[in-house]
């Protein structure tokens, strides 16, 4: 990797010298990470990919095929962060390597077709809802069924049968915000996302009564967009900062008392743009005091007094999202609400921190590996005995949905949220 940047690019904000130099080779991250496991190849354990981008910035390899093939294959779930003595930001790391690659021209082909696809896609409402639309009628029509049983899935490149078959089922309406209830003195601002109104609408209608429930006002910010977590991810930093400050200006705006979010990858890039924009004079304050507000729902609900809740009977599992667990490091707020509502059983998984495959986009680019990890998930679901796998990130719900249909085990991945507000409307009443 040379050090000439790419017109578009801006200032690196940490030395990836520097957070390189913090891993001492001890090893305790390669039973922490999944590929490593599943594959058993040191270029494909933290451990071996730091070397790997260590030769690449010290010039003593070349962004081969090869060499990139192990960094693609990063689900960037960061386990190892939390399995790491000497608190190496591998996240960091990995973001900062394919940054780079991208802004000095090194990226492959592939890269740049997600890095467009991404710019022109998910920071665009009105191109998102016409893609959801056109998702929806055709899971909705006859067209589907056809296409099925044409076998032309099939016959097409790369892994389209699979992609199709793991689709979500699209619901009849996306979120839309509804006007709140009078008297409610405190606020809170709510990401409303890209993709989680048109996936998982049930999900921002439990957030926002929850927290209705509360005490709380909700505002939903004109202005807000993408939270950059995929751009970044992608090695697209130089767009993910765009959006953090078109939020940044969004929220910052409303003079609310937190931001709340109910997606754990979201939550995880926006309590970071202080570090994405550390560089930048204008922001750097203003990032800081963002990410300061920034909280997952759960943790800022389990702070509170939740009051009586109705039973809700049901056996379930929890799975922690990734950027959840180890990026957030928010692992008993979840539990916690789980465990006080009456008639809900809770039973852990062996390995409910295990990445379950989803990854943001990994399941359409490494269908393979996803897949190997989903039946590895899936492995130790069916050891509770639950069928209801309670998650807090779209993408793990919608990983999840696919594994319990590919069992056949009915059932469902609901948020957390969904459940605390099914045991809040038993109370209350289904308002």
């Amino acid at each position: 990797m040379s050090i000439d940047l790419h017109p578009e690019a801006e200032p690196h904000t940490h030395a990836l010298q520097d957070d390189l130099s913090r891993c001492i080779h001890c090893g305790f991250c390669l039973q922490a990470c999944p590929t490593y496991l599943e594959l058993g190849l040191e270029a494909d354990s933290p451990r071996g990919r730091i070397q790997l981008i260590s030769a690449l910035a010290e010039g003593r390899a070349r962004p081969t095929p090869s060499v990139l093939g192990h960094l693609d294959l990063c689900l960037q779930c960061r386990a190892c962060e939390t399995a790491c003595p000497s608190g190496v930001q591998y996240g960091r790391i990995m973001e900062t390597a394919r940054a780079t690659l991208v802004e000095t021209g090194e990226r492959p082909f592939a890269w740049r077709l997600r890095i467009a696809a991404m710019r022109q896609v998910l920071p665009h409402k009105t191109r998102l809802r016409a893609l959801i639309g056109l998702l929806r009628v055709y899971q909705q029509s006859p067209l589907r069924e056809r296409v099925r049983k044409s076998g032309i899935l099939k016959r097409l490149p790369g892994d389209v049968a699979e992609a199709e078959s793991s689709l979500p089922e699209m619901p009849p309406a996306s979120f839309a915000p509804t006007p709140q209830p009078p008297g409610l003195t405190s606020a809170v601002a709510m990401l409303t996302g890209c993709v989680m109104p048109h996936l998982f609408p049930k999900a921002h209608e439990a957030t926002v009564r929850v927290l209705n429930r509360l005490g709380y006002r909700v505002v939903f910010p004109e202005n807000e967009t993408c939270c950059g977590a995929l751009n970044l991810h992608g090695g697209d930093r130089v767009f993910a900062r765009r959006l953090a400050r078109r939020n940044i200006d969004a929220f910052l705006s409303q003079g609310v008392e937190a931001i709340i979010v109910n997606s754990a990858g979201c939550g995880s890039t926006m309590k970071e743009y202080a570090d994405l924009l550390a560089y930048d004079d204008q922001y750097r304050e203003r990032a800081r005091r963002f990410s300061e507000l920034t909280r997952d729902v759960l943790e800022f609900v389990a702070a509170h007094d939740l009051g009586p809740l109705g039973e809700v009977r049901r056996v379930v599992t929890y799975q922690d999202s990734c950027h959840l667990v180890h990026a957030q490091r928010v692992k008993t707020a979840p539990r916690a609400i789980l465990r006080q509502i009456p008639g809900l059983e809770l039973r852990e998984m062996d390995s409910p921190d295990k990445c379950c495959g989803s990854a943001g986009l990994y399941s359409m680019v490494q269908p393979e590996m996803s897949q190997r990890l989903l039946s590895s998930k899936m492995d130790d679901v069916e050891t509770t005995g639950a069928t209801c796998v309670a998650t807090a990130n779209p993408g793990c719900m919608t990983q999840l949905e696919t594994g319990l249909r590919q069992r056949g085990l009915g059932g469902s991945a609901p948020h957390v949220i969904e459940l605390l507000d099914e045991a809040m409307r038993a109370t209350h009443g289904r308002d």
